[in-house]
């Protein structure tokens, strides 16, 4: 009997339509002859989708077109077991669409992500693909991860954290920034990845420009030093906090007019060959070189230090952790951590002789090893409390 494993991907984020390639990608690639694919299409507003035509990229140059054949769908948990169901329900017939054995989430950016997606899976009691509530959370908030990375010792750029009830006051805040790190700075949305709202400001003027445009897509930014003299590398690593490996590293390669690698050249970049293909295709568009143009010194510890970030933060399944070296000064810093990576970061473990599809797999294993883990922690305590009935009140004890 088939695994039913439900593909959730979409949802309210400005990385929507990258989380419809990378999951287009995956559903291609897992074994059907192990899961029976169901894909769950998460709209802009929210609303889940699911049909068969979910798994053709073509089908999304017209959404509303490719929705008018798909049935609106909801999760639910009955009968000891979760259960994807028709929201509008019929008079007559059933309205089950699947039992739902797990969930494999391939989304990108806020209110997917962050673990507010993976919260409502374990409310679910589903096991899920990926990184869990707290880690999804963590590996998000770019501000909360270098804190955490920087208080274990490992190598991360100091950063102003900015909210943006501080707007008004955005002349101070600009003054901060410069006297504590001058310029060349870089400006982010605290909780964005793909490059969305990211600049450089060389000025006064350019940061205050690129700190309010970075408050359109975050409440929070943060402002870094520029690494001016900069190569970018990233590391994949798959496993959980008992035990992981890296991928080889790679070097995006970005146009010589660009300061950024920006979200142009990261997943439009793909030219004819990704349009004949039937759509970008995402992050393994991108140019780059791989193996990296590194030394091995540098390769050991990038690869070293991924792991330990990873298992460090109890993340799980597949990750890309971005580094920076500084080529003047020769050091090293952990730039970001994706725990759901543009491609699942395939490309980076087909050099090691992973195929996309065992990747997949493992992944999938990773996740139904955490929920037998977790089916041996008690989450209930008995007690007799409730059949007091009335003795509390209507505003319980007080004492």
């Amino acid at each position: 009997m088939k695994i039913n494993l439900a593909v959730l991907f979409g949802g309210r984020s400005v990385e929507h339509e990258v989380s419809v390639i990378s999951a287009v990608q995956a559903m291609a690639s897992i074994n059907k002859e192990k899961y029976n694919i169901i894909p769950v299409y998460m709209t802009k507003k929210s609303e889940f989708w699911t049909g068969e035509k979910l798994m053709d990229i073509n089908n999304f140059k017209n959404i509303p077109a490719l929705l008018s054949e798909c049935t609106e769908c909801v999760f639910v948990r009955s009968e000891g077991k979760v259960q994807l169901i028709r929201q509008k329900m019929k008079k007559f017939g059933s309205n089950l669409i699947s039992d739902i054995d797990i969930a494999f989430p391939i989304v990108h950016g806020t209110n997917v992500e962050d673990g507010a997606l993976q919260g409502y899976l374990q409310t679910l009691d589903l096991p899920y693909v990926g990184c869990d509530v707290l880690a999804s959370a963590v590996g998000m908030d770019k501000f909360v991860m270098k804190i955490l990375l920087k208080d274990a010792g490992f190598p991360v750029l100091d950063c102003c954290r900015f909210s943006a009830f501080e707007i008004d006051r955005i002349e101070d805040c600009a003054k901060q920034v410069e006297e504590k790190f001058g310029y060349p700075v870089i400006v982010k949305p605290i909780n964005l990845g793909s490059s969305v709202g990211i600049s450089k400001a060389k000025d006064h003027d350019s940061l205050i420009t690129s700190m309010e445009e970075a408050f359109q897509f975050s409440d929070r930014i943060l402002v870094e030093p520029c690494v001016v003299k900069l190569k970018e590398i990233n590391c994949s690593v798959v496993g959980d906090s008992e035990s992981a490996e890296a991928s080889v590293c790679e070097e995006p390669v970005q146009a010589s007019d660009e300061d950024i690698l920006s979200f142009h050249q990261k997943y439009e970049k793909g030219g004819k060959s990704a349009k004949s293909s039937g759509g970008s295709k995402g992050m393994a568009s991108l140019s780059r070189k791989i193996p990296a143009d590194i030394t091995p010194q540098q390769e050991d510890f990038i690869r070293k230090t991924a792991v330990e970030a990873f298992r460090y933060l109890g993340c799980n399944g597949v990750t890309r952790i971005d580094f920076m070296i500084d080529m003047a000064s020769d050091k090293i810093y952990i730039n970001e951590i994706n725990t759901i990576p543009g491609s699942l970061a395939f490309y980076l473990w087909e050099p090691k002789g992973v195929k996309y599809k065992e990747l997949l797999e493992r992944l999938i294993q990773l996740s139904l090893k955490r929920y037998r883990q977790g089916e041996k922690i008690n989450y209930t305590f008995d007690t007799n409390i409730l059949s007091m009935g009335g003795s509390f009140g209507s505003k319980g004890s007080k004492r």
